[in-house]
């Protein structure tokens, strides 16, 4: 009968135990519900002159994007807000160490916490639960993609570094009503930051430093939080698919010097590796902003070596009309006004009479069938002498033969003399030696001044 009594005490111990042992006895206990506006409708102060302490903590998940066409940057963070409710408190031990309880978001105040920079709200939805603590702390945590501004530096793309900030703060409290303040500082952000990244894209992560700043708006102070994100571009990829290919055109315009001036080969040539940087330099216009405080220097890169192949190009123009000039001789000149009127049959016919006359009279053999140009040597040194004494013992001529023949005699001359260049001719080289030097001295100058611009602190 004793043993049935103590069993029994001991089951109502037991219920009694558990009776305050669930979560939705301390909701009651604090009578947490949705139509209670003590914990949604206004900021949870018992007095309104105490100011609401929010903690907000941040930390870099992965950095999705940098868009420098539109001067934005894309985070990928997660966000840890924490401050005081005063309507919130209750002893762990009432309710078997209950020491925190997830409850829903919509009916808790939440502060009206903004970020300056950001322009797209976050599409992903917030997190639906937030935790209460038997101290009266509310805690929250949230990821967020964020699309938000940021004044990008591209002078020295690709080898850059940009800092971009997220200004955290009040949408309409003062200072006096809610207080912004961080808690770990920038070396425990910029480490839990690095040991969480997940990805970086073509950036790499450098540090976050955070601090706290006053600011002044719409009349009253409100207090801030600044994240301030340092990144350095990834430059092997634009290294290998633009700067070095752009230097190649260089180099093939620089060996362009080898090929003959003769034809249009060469011309075609560099015109062909000019149009391909101008292609280099569409593509460089369609990665950098349209505005910018400065020129960037990989489009003083690109302008330089295109204004190098310009100028290679006019030279190449130049010596080539230098050479057809000179290529127009007096001899074919004076030949055209001797034998201008006689085209065709009529100069085949005056150079038969000149066989006829001057080789009969001259003791020659005609009886060959023989052309005139087969007649009259061309590759011996003497010939020409002894046809101008040929030419002398031939008294009876007539004057219109006498001129054919003196012609024929300078063309011979002429022939003789082919294998020296002209006066033209040997300007046009002397021109293309001096650019040449100049070229190389001016493409070595340019890719060093390019060099430590890019490597200057």
């Amino acid at each position: 009968m004793l043993a049935g009594f103590f069993f029994l005490l001991f089951l109502t111990d037991t219920t009694s135990s558990e009776e305050n042992c669930s979560y939705q006895d301390v909701l009651n206990y604090l009578n947490l519900t949705k139509s209670n506006e003590h914990f949604f409708m206004t900021r949870p102060v018992k007095n309104h002159r105490n100011a609401t302490q929010l903690r907000v903590d941040m930390v870099l998940y992965a950095i999705l994007d940098m868009r420098e066409k539109e001067q934005t940057f894309v985070p990928y963070v997660w966000m840890i807000q924490k401050w005081q409710n005063e309507y919130i408190r209750w002893e762990p031990g009432d309710f078997c160490g209950i020491e925190y309880v997830n409850v829903p978001t919509e009916i808790m105040w939440k502060p009206d916490l903004t970020i300056e920079e950001m322009i797209e709200k976050d599409r992903a939805p917030p997190a639906p639960y937030l935790v209460i603590t038997y101290e009266g702390n509310v805690l929250t945590i949230n990821d967020q993609v964020l699309v938000s501004t940021c004044s990008m530096h591209v002078y020295k793309f690709p080898f850059d570094i940009q800092v971009c900030n997220l200004t955290f703060k009040s949408v309409l409290h003062s200072d006096e009503e809610i207080s912004v303040a961080h808690t770990v500082n920038s070396s425990v952000v910029t480490m839990v930051s690095r040991k969480m990244m997940r990805t970086q894209s073509e950036w790499l992560f450098i540090s976050m430093n955070v601090t706290d700043k006053m600011v002044n708006t719409f009349g009253f102070n409100q207090s801030t939080i600044i994240y301030t994100i340092t990144m350095k571009r990834r430059s092997t990829l634009y290294i290998v698919n633009f700067i070095v290919p752009v230097l190649f055109f260089l180099c093939l315009d620089l060996s362009s010097f080898l090929i003959s001036e003769h034809g249009g080969e060469k011309l075609s040539f560099k015109v062909t590796v000019l149009l391909a940087v101008t292609v280099m330099q569409l593509i460089l216009n369609e990665i950098l902003p349209s505005t910018s405080n400065r020129i960037p220097l990989i489009a003083l890169y690109c302008f330089g070596i295109f204004g190098l192949m310009l100028l290679s190009l006019l030279e190449t123009i130049m010596v080539m009309y230098l050479i057809e000039k000179d290529n127009k001789t007096d001899t074919k000149q004076n030949l055209n006004e001797d034998c201008g009127d006689k085209q065709g049959k009529a100069s085949h016919h005056c150079l038969g009479e000149v066989n006829k006359l001057f080789f009969c009279e001259c003791g020659r053999d005609v009886s060959s069938n023989k052309t005139p140009s087969e007649l009259l040597p061309m590759t011996k040194e003497g010939s020409s002498n002894q046809l101008m004494e040929g030419s002398q013992s031939c008294e009876k001529l007539p004057d219109e033969l006498t001129a054919v023949l003196k012609s024929l005699i300078l063309i011979l001359n002429n022939k003789q003399e082919e294998g020296e260049p002209g006066y033209w001719t040997k300007k046009a080289k002397t021109i293309n030696k001096v650019f040449f030097v100049f070229y190389v001295t001016a493409a070595t100058i340019f890719m060093l001044f390019m060099y430590f611009k890019w490597n200057k602190v």
